[in-house]
């Protein structure tokens, strides 16, 4: 989709995060404290990227997972921005900036993906099948 295209379809801030690089306020935010099950999409290109029973409360301000739904799911960089060394994490199939890993998440992986709520769109679990993600239902009957 065209920069052009995307304005007109996000918000502002979804725009500037996920196409800018920008991150929203901490705390200020749709889904930092927002515990429901689900799937959390790409805002963008509707890509599964996030479990809600992956999501954490970090106190950090901003959503937290212990892992993607799938290691592909998501691509991680270098970004040597604002004067230190972070480790970037974009959607692979939209190339949106989600936000970013830190290695103090719980175990037993110990990430925690501090990711921006403008850059995702829940999809709760009784709309999935709706929105063609039916495949993730059975996931939220393991332990």
């Amino acid at each position: 989709m065209k920069k052009d295209d995307l304005k007109e379809k996000l918000t502002p801030m979804q725009f500037q995060v996920t196409q800018e690089d920008a991150t929203e306020p901490p705390f200020k935010n749709d889904l930092w404290d927002f515990f429901e099950d689900g799937i959390y999409v790409d805002i963008v290109s509707g890509e599964p990227l996030f479990h809600s029973r992956d999501k954490f409360h970090s106190n950090c301000g901003w959503p937290s997972f212990s892992r993607p739904v799938e290691e592909k799911a998501v691509v991680e960089k270098t970004d040597r921005s604002h004067f230190m060394v972070r480790t970037e994490v974009r959607s692979a199939e939209g190339n949106s900036h989600l936000g970013h890993v830190f290695p103090d998440g719980p175990p037993p992986g110990g990430l925690r993906y501090c990711i921006n709520s403008a850059a995702l769109r829940f999809i709760p679990k009784n709309r999935l099948k709706e929105e063609g993600l039916e495949n993730f239902l059975p996931t939220f009957d393991e332990k």
